[in-house]
Formats: C-alpha cells, structure tokens, sequence
C-alpha cells in the first residue's frame, strides 16, 4: 500500500458526534466490523482534516467541512421518474444508491453470468464475510488519508463486482450513486460509499461509476475504491461527475495490477462544488499497462483536485496519464500527476501530459507533472500546456454564420476531443458534451469540428505556456 502525504490536524469534532450517536445503528456489525469502524475513527480524530500546510493538500483547502453538521441517510426511497431523469440511458447491469443506501427497485442485475457477482455491498458481507473482510482496506488502509480512515468508521454500503476468471462481461455494470436534494434545517446528508472490483486471470470488463445529484442537494460524499485485479485482467473503469454545485465529493482510488493485466481510468468531472480524486496505480508485474484519462470542466465557483501516483514496481511495466482541464468563470483545478520508477525497474515507460483551457481571466489552474526516477534504462515524459481559446479560430467560425457562443462551445469541445474520443460509451460523450458545449447544431459532429479546427489553423486553443521534459 502507498499512503498519499496528509497531517495530523484538528476538525473531527462534528463526524465524531455523528459517529457517536449511531451506536445502535451499527450495533449489528460482526466482531471484523466493529474493530474496523474504531480504528478508522480513533485515525480519523488523530488527523483531523488536512490543511493547506500540507503539500498534497496545498491548494485544496477542506475546513468548511469541519464547520458543518452531518447525519447518514436513514432510507433510500426515490422514485423511478426521478431516476430516469438522472440516469445514463445506457444497457448494463444497474445497482442504484440513493444517499450513499442500496435501492433494490431502481436496481437490475438480471441475466449476469453464473461466474459473475454484482451484489451490494451489505449483502456480499453477509454472503462472503472472510473474501470482503479480508478485501476492504488491503490497498487503502486507514493511513491513505484522513478522508479512507472516515469512510471506514462510517462504511455501511457500497458496489462489489467480482467477475471469474475467463469471463468476458456483454455490457457494462452501472453503479449509480444519487444525491437527494437538501431540506431546509436538517444537517448535511454525508455518505461513506465503497467500490470493490475483483477482476479474476483474464477477465474483462467494463465499470461505469456515476455521482450524480438532484438540483439543490448538498451532500458530502466520500468515496473510498478498491480495484483488485488478477493476471492478465483487463478493466476499463469509467467515473462520471456530475453532483451538484452545492455538493462536495473526495475519492480515494486505489488500484493493484499483476503481470500482463490492463487497466483504463476514465475519470470526467463536471461537478460539485469541491471536487477531490485521489489514484494509486501499482504496477507490480511485467507488461502491466495503466492508462489515465481524465476531463474537468468547472464553471462559477467549482474546485476540482485530481492527485495522481503510478508506481513502476517492476521492470518492463507501461503507463500513460492524459488529463485535460476546462475552467470557466472563477473555477479553480489542481493537477498533480507523479509518476514513481523504483530502483532496478528497468525498461519501463512512463508518458504524463496535462493540458487547459482557460475560458475567463478569473479562472486559475495549479498543474505539477513530477518524475522520480531510479532507474536508468527508462522512457519516460511529463509536459503541462495552458492556454485560452484562439481568437482566429473563434473569428473564422462566426465568418461562416456561427454564433459566438456557439463558436465558443464547439472549440472547446475540439479542445477536449482527444480524451472524448476513445470513451466509447456514447451515452456519456452525450452528457460531457452537452456540459462542456451546451446544445449544438445538429449539422456538427466532434470528429468534423476536429477537422476543422485544424483547418482553421491547427487547434481550438492559443498555448499561453507550455512545459515539456523527457
């Protein structure tokens, strides 16, 4: 396990009471349980929230959240209209959380494989108690940070995905995480939720994880996953954003590959109010091959913070990391990718670029590409580009009947077309682009608008700084 940098700081004192007056709430927990949720609150109330004296946390300031007071959710009731209308049109097999609690009605496992399970995670505890006590933590352990050691004080639900070796899943599973809206005068409704994915030798599949929130809800989430994956495995795992402004969503991903196994993060933000994603990949086998794509759009007041680490572990173990930043308004984004080569990891390839777009004199992006390398026979690159839209190109839009804000959004979303491209889910592309570009013409399709942004001259976007190292 590798722990991300945190400090010992004060500002428990509100999860503690709630943690406190549930008592009889987790009176039924087995004897694993129990210990579990004390350890991670007796950590939790030693760290306290980090501050920004912290270095990983230096940008991202969370003590607003030691000024509120919280309550876990006590049902999940929410209608199936509701649902539909948050919902990713999309054919997978659905498990539906409402306020961090499992909703059997929305939900549809139907027709899974024998040698697959997709169960919630209350239930896989009572089917499964050795294999999920034995998983949950064995990557993130309570020193990861502040946040994991609170998720696992209040840990109650969560998705577990098991798929048996061999097996090739026809479509997606959705995981979908609903935020209710607020009611005046009750506390702030937080949730601790788990993901558990256990991908045996030479499975394949696909995840789709959405947080998602109705307009007006507040929630804090605080997400804590696990990603388990066994030789030759492959996992493509999608994470949609889309909570609402007035929410607050930390992550905390953490993700274990073997020899010849794949993972694809697909990580696409245009939510929340504060935005936190946390991601260890641990590459600990020959021809393990990480890829990290990622798009945050932030508009008003939104913050979002992606921390990445790669851990090269062994020799002849490959990574890339592509993350594109749009910030509009007075939006703020935070990149810190670093990528880690350990001694005698030979022959490894290592490749990270960040690049932003900035719509408003206001916006503000802080991007830290890192390499720590201690080997000497490597390929390895980090580069970071920030920039606003070209003007010519905007000019040349309008010179063909375009309207300004329509030149706009269609530039923008040229800018974003290398990670949207590969999605291949078009249910989601539909969502970021309708986010990022607002409703379009019809007569526009991304792959022409990408052709003619080089027509136009090579891009959508004026580089006003661009770093690169190799």
């Amino acid at each position: 396990m590798t722990a991300l940098a945190t400090a010992s700081v004060p500002g428990s004192e509100a999860f503690a009471s709630e943690f406190a007056a549930r008592k009889a709430r987790f009176a039924a927990d087995s004897s694993w349980m129990a210990a579990r949720r004390q350890a991670g609150i007796a950590r939790f109330e030693a760290l306290g929230l980090p501050t920004r004296k912290v270095e990983a946390w230096k940008y991202t300031d969370t003590q607003a959240l030691g000024r509120q007071q919280y309550r876990l959710a006590d049902d999940a009731n929410l209608s199936a209209a509701v649902k539909d209308e948050l919902a990713l049109a999309v054919d997978a097999y659905r498990l539906v959380f409402v306020d961090g609690l499992y909703n059997a009605e929305l939900s549809d496992v139907a027709g899974l494989p024998d040698t697959v399970r997709v169960v919630p995670l209350s239930q896989a505890i009572i089917d499964q108690p050795e294999v999920i006590g034995g998983s949950l933590n064995r990557l993130t352990g309570i020193d990861f940070t502040p946040f994991v050691a609170l998720n696992s004080a209040f840990t109650e639900e969560g998705a577990v995905i098991q798929v048996g070796p061999r097996t090739v899943l026809d479509k997606p599973v959705y995981a979908l995480f609903l935020s209710r809206a607020a009611v005046e005068g009750e506390p702030v409704t937080m949730s601790h939720p788990r993901l558990l994915v256990q991908l045996g030798s030479r499975a394949e599949a696909s995840v789709i994880e959405h947080h998602i929130g109705e307009s007006g809800a507040t929630n804090f989430t605080n997400m804590v996953s696990e990603v388990m994956l066994e030789r030759g495995a492959v996992l493509n795992h999608y994470k949609l954003g889309e909570a609402a402004t007035g929410e607050t969503h930390i992550a905390s991903l953490q993700v274990e590959q073997p020899r010849d196994s794949q993972y694809r993060s697909i990580n696409l933000n245009t939510g929340g109010g504060l935005v936190r994603n946390d991601i260890v990949c641990d590459l600990n086998g020959s021809n393990a091959h990480a890829r990290l794509d990622g798009l945050f759009f932030g508009r008003d007041r939104q913050h979002v913070d992606t921390h990445s680490l790669v851990n090269h572990n062994e020799a002849l173990t490959f990574s890339d990391e592509n993350y594109k930043g749009i910030l509009a308004d007075r939006a703020r984004g935070v990149f810190n990718g670093r990528v880690l080569v350990k001694r005698d990891s030979q022959k490894i390839e290592a490749h990270q670029n960040n690049a932003n777009l900035l719509l408003s004199d206001r916006a503000e992006i802080n991007t830290k590409p890192e390499l720590e390398i201690y080997a000497d026979d490597v390929k390895c690159s980090h580069g970071t580009t920030t920039g606003q839209l070209d003007e010519t190109a905007v000019f040349a839009l309008r010179a063909r009947g375009i309207d300004e804000q329509t030149a706009r959004g269609l530039l923008t979303l040229a800018f974003a077309n290398e990670v949207m491209s590969g999605l291949g889910i078009d249910a989601i592309a539909e969502r970021i682009e309708r986010s990022v570009a607002g409703r379009l013409p019809s007569r526009f399709h991304l792959d022409e608008l990408v052709d003619l942004s080089v027509e136009l001259g090579g891009g959508a976007v004026a580089v006003a700084r661009d770093e690169d190292f190799a």
